[in-house]
């Protein structure tokens, strides 16, 4: 499993990712699963993956072959809108599970999603979630957010404190309070966390950060965090009681 997440602001993208991967109590590993194709100089393009290792390796290998290749289809690089990206990448997905699917069966699920987003000039930045049948939806002001993998408890701060208007700081100290309620509930997310902060019409991903499990600052911001917490529930009123 893994947790990934995806957040749409006024100002840019905030996007985040652990590198567990795990195959069993004795298999865990650590793999990259923010991919970032930026080397075209007008528009910045990541990918986000979660699901079967070998499924989203193999789509993401799909989607680097394809640049500056002869098909034009397949190239995120001449694709005109991040819609368009977005469909190439699921129409990988789409190769890839119809190839593997049935031989994979015996052993696991196939099955995988991706988060893709950035900016292609001409157009605003934009973030999409690809489900694993390949079709796909796209974040907007009053859905801000989208996670794949472990997502359910990482997604009641964001839920309460994240709107379209927050910075991108603040809502990367939001992610990564969020991955700490996953990573603290589910073994199969940890860090390192690799975080994107792409500034709208920047067309740079410059701004990478990956914050190892005894990163002095990750250390501090889950000490302080669970302490605050802590202290705020101390000066809450308890329930009444009955009668």
């Amino acid at each position: 499993m893994t947790y990934c997440l995806g957040i749409i602001l006024e100002s840019g993208l905030l996007l985040a990712s652990d590198s567990r991967s795990n195959a069993g109590v004795d298999q865990i590993n650590l793999v990259r699963k923010l991919d970032i194709f930026d080397q075209a100089p007008d528009r910045t393009i990541a990918v986000l993956s979660a699901g079967n290792l070998a499924t989203t390796q193999a789509v993401v290998a799909m989607v680097r072959q394809g640049i500056r290749g002869a098909t034009k289809k397949r190239d995120v690089y001449q694709a005109p809108t991040m819609f368009a990206v977005t469909q190439m990448v699921g129409g990988f997905l789409r190769e890839v599970i119809g190839r593997d699917s049935e031989h994979v069966k015996a052993y696991g699920d196939a099955s995988a999603s991706f988060l893709v987003a950035g900016q292609i000039r001409g157009e605003r930045h934009r973030l999409f979630e690809i489900y694993a049948a390949g079709n796909f939806i796209e974040a907007s002001e009053r859905a801000p957010f989208q996670q794949i993998g472990e997502t359910k408890y990482g997604k009641p701060i964001l839920d309460r404190a994240l709107k379209s208007n927050t910075s991108l700081d603040v809502s990367a100290l939001l992610a990564l309070i969020s991955f700490d309620a996953t990573i603290r509930s589910n073994l199969s997310v940890e860090a390192p966390i690799d975080m994107l902060r792409y500034e709208a019409d920047s067309f740079s991903a410059g701004n990478v950060v990956t914050f190892e499990r005894d990163d002095p600052y990750w250390s501090e911001l889950r000490a302080r965090y669970s302490d605050g917490l802590m202290a705020l529930i101390a000066t809450l009123p308890v329930p009444p009681r009955a009668g």
